[in-house]
């Protein structure tokens, strides 16, 4: 059998291009979450690992989908070895389990795992220089204004949280959440 795998480290990632590029090399069955490689167990990438047997060939699209840090991807991969799977990395090609695809293979880990280390050292650099400007706010941009966040609740006095969500676009969760926010600074005036 042929299995794919596919990652995106968030919610807000599209995995369509890595699905779409497993698809085109024929996988029988097709693993995918988002969820990040750092600091997460990837549970669909361990149940593949299970599942996978002797023969079998594992797909990924590229060398970071594959494993968290280098000494990850050489554990994983002579783990696979050990199991008799054959490993096709799209942008790299098949791994072979000798002498030389293993050098190859460990060089291109290690250059994935520095790639990862300079995009972090440049977001923290980026965050530290942004960090100096007035006015400069850490986390993510509020999606909903304030004004939009008072009509929805406004709305909620004559309207479900169902039909608010579909005339706003607010979900119930951050609904019930200003409300709730709202409630207690009344309470604390």
């Amino acid at each position: 059998m042929k299995y794919g795998y596919a990652r995106v480290s968030t919610r807000n990632q599209d995995l369509e291009g890595q699905m779409r590029q497993l698809e085109e090399e024929r996988c029988n069955r097709i693993y995918f979450e988002k969820i990040t490689g750092t600091k997460s167990d990837r549970p669909e990438f361990q149940k593949l690992l299970q599942e996978i047997q002797t023969g079998d060939t594992l797909v990924v699209t590229k060398l970071d989908r594959f494993a968290r840090s280098t000494q990850d991807a050489l554990n994983t991969i002579k783990f696979l070895f050990e199991k008799g799977v054959r490993i096709n990395v799209l942008n790299l090609g098949v791994i072979e389990n000798t002498s030389t695809g293993r050098l190859i293979f460990t060089i291109f880990s290690a250059f994935a795992d520095f790639e990862r280390d300079l995009i972090v050292e440049r977001t923290q650099e980026g965050k530290e220089i942004a960090k100096q400007r007035p006015g400069f706010k850490e986390g993510r941009p509020k999606k909903f204004s304030q004004q939009q966040i008072n009509l929805a609740l406004k709305l909620l006095e004559t309207h479900s949280y169902t039909e608010v969500e579909k005339m706003t676009g607010i979900s119930k969760s951050t609904l019930t959440r200003h409300k709730r926010k709202r409630k207690l600074e009344i309470l604390i005036r």
